[in-house]
């Protein structure tokens, strides 16, 4: 269940983390509220992942690091963004180190 609860947050924070351009800064009253109600829930189940009995290093660090890599995909994919060596490189060491962290978290 633990893994369930993680993956509706990264979702949720990719999300808050998609809409916080158009907040303009927090200027802009329904972009910011989504964008709030979307980390709100977030961290929300994020505590709910821990509180199932993962370890807080890994939920951080699989939360944080898969929702990095997608909003790196979103951004190439319909932001128009470039990918760069240097970006692509940066995210794949961003993986690594969380299938390192998983594997060496398991028991």
């Amino acid at each position: 269940m633990a893994y369930v609860f993680l993956g509706f947050a990264i979702a949720l924070e990719v999300l808050a983390t998609s809409l916080l351009g158009n907040t303009s800064g927090f200027t802009r009253l329904w972009p910011s509220v989504g964008c709030l109600a979307c980390y709100g829930m977030a961290f929300y189940l994020l505590s709910r992942a821990l509180q199932a009995g993962m370890q807080t290093g890994t939920g951080y660090a699989l939360w944080s690091g898969l929702g990095t890599a997608a909003i790196v995909v979103i951004g190439l994919l319909f932001l128009g963004e470039p990918l760069t060596a240097a970006k692509a490189a940066g995210v794949l060491l961003i993986i690594g180190g969380v299938v390192v962290l998983n594997v060496s978290g398991a028991h």
